[in-house]
């Protein structure tokens, strides 16, 4: 998958529907918060993962030990699916802001939307290593859930090997940052 559409595009295209659920899809630093910030002032009910961690355990490495982080986003994870189950039964538009960076990741999400009576739509935020380093430095200096956990380029070269680009059977709009 190469090809995208500019963020203004993609924007253009997403329109608040009963029953629609965006799962944005990126690395971390791709834009997923910004984009998801986005849709939720036209209208979408945003759900984050890394705010709800934030909100419920605390601060990475200070609230709890960085060996405990994998168990707080599976929690989170089984907190956000209930509260999208809840959002499709009043026929919200909602957009989930993680890094759904799996594929059965983003099929379990998709089954239990359509099991719901709702339909998912996969955005794909796109974004070159360096612009992806660029913005992950600039985090180093935040101290909020959007910039909880650092982010080395190590880490980043581990995301990258380990993360499963959204193929064009999955149907995902793909953003180009």
């Amino acid at each position: 998958m190469t090809s995208g559409v500019s963020p203004s595009n993609a924007l253009d295209q997403l329109v608040p529907e009963p029953g629609l659920v965006v799962l944005m899809c990126g690395l971390a630093g791709s834009g997923k918060t910004t984009f998801s910030q986005r849709l939720e002032e036209r209208g979408f009910t945003r759900l984050s993962v890394d705010e709800l961690i934030w909100n419920t355990a605390g601060r990475y490495g200070l609230d709890y030990p960085p060996e405990a982080y994998g168990e707080k986003v599976a929690a989170a994870r089984d907190t956000l699916k209930a509260r999208v189950a809840s959002l499709l039964a009043e026929r919200q538009a909602v957009v989930v802001d993680s890094a759904f960076w799996s594929r059965a990741h983003r099929q379990d999400f998709s089954q239990m939307i359509a099991t719901g009576g709702g339909r998912s739509r996969i955005v794909y935020l796109k974004a070159a290593k360096d612009l992806l380093q660029a913005r992950l430095a600039g985090r180093q200096h935040r101290f909020d859930a959007n910039a909880a956990l650092p982010i080395d380029t190590a880490q980043l070269d581990a995301f990258m090997a380990s993360f499963e680009e959204p193929s064009y059977d999955e149907g995902a709009l793909v953003v180009v940052a």
